[in-house]
């Protein structure tokens, strides 16, 4: 399993040392693999080695004139190598096109990083119907190297994320297998998952893991959620 918490624009650089201090407990006895992306700015040389620390994003550069954006030197200070790609907050409220997304891709690939890879759809496209929403997701696989084997794939219902809205069981076992069939990368869940619906998350055929926003914001919530992978993975 894969449990991975994408903390955004949250928590200064002493208060995420302080949460994966909190967060190790859980994760230094986990079978999974435990990721976590802090705020740009909290990016740090966290002294774990039970958590891999990813950056939420980067330009596609060594470094360079490119005002308020993180190249692979800044990353590079930190020793990270693991970056998430293509979520919907940089697609939809940043305005990243798919094109510049490949070059983002093209480049972390070239670096050997493990890329999280963000695929998903808004309300419109999912009441459309579903061939018109598979249809919007594989666009975003074009020029995509599925078979890359430092890939991971996160699919998120866009209209789901932060609204507390989730698609049924059903609905997550349905998407998922279709997805399985564009590329066999461990596949994550992730839009709304809590605490208090983790576990049945987890526990859908072709869910690898889950990609948690708001939710992971509290060390011990979070650690909740390892947990349940643990206890599941126990299980199979």
């Amino acid at each position: 399993m894969i449990i991975a918490a994408n903390l955004k624009t949250n928590l200064t650089r002493s208060a995420t040392h302080s949460y994966i201090q909190e967060l190790q407990k859980f994760a230094d006895v986990s079978s999974s693999d435990v990721l976590v992306f802090p705020a740009m700015t909290s990016l740090d040389s966290f002294q774990t080695k039970s958590i891999t620390i990813g950056a939420q994003n980067a330009y596609p550069t060594q470094n360079g004139a490119f005002t308020g954006e993180t190249g692979l030197e800044q990353l590079d200070e930190f020793g990270i190598k693991t970056i998430l790609i293509g979520h919907s907050e940089r697609r939809h409220i940043l305005g990243e096109s798919q094109e510049f997304l490949v070059q983002k891709f093209n480049y972390f690939k070239e670096k050997g990083f493990k890329i999280v890879f963000c695929v998903g759809e808004p309300k419109e496209i999912r009441e459309a119907s579903k061939q018109t929403m598979l249809t919007y997701i594989k666009k975003q696989y074009e020029g995509i190297d599925s078979d890359y084997e430092n890939l991971v794939v996160a699919y998120e219902p866009v209209w789901a994320i932060g609204t507390g809205l989730t698609p049924t069981l059903e609905d997550i076992e349905d998407i998922h297998a279709e997805l399985k069939k564009i590329s066999s990368a461990p596949l994550l869940y992730g839009g709304s998952v809590k605490v208090n619906n983790a576990k049945d998350v987890l526990s859908v055929k072709n869910v690898d893991g889950i990609l948690v926003g708001s939710a992971a914001l509290y060390a011990e919530h979070f650690g909740k959620m390892i947990q349940y992978a643990d206890e599941l993975d126990k299980t199979k």
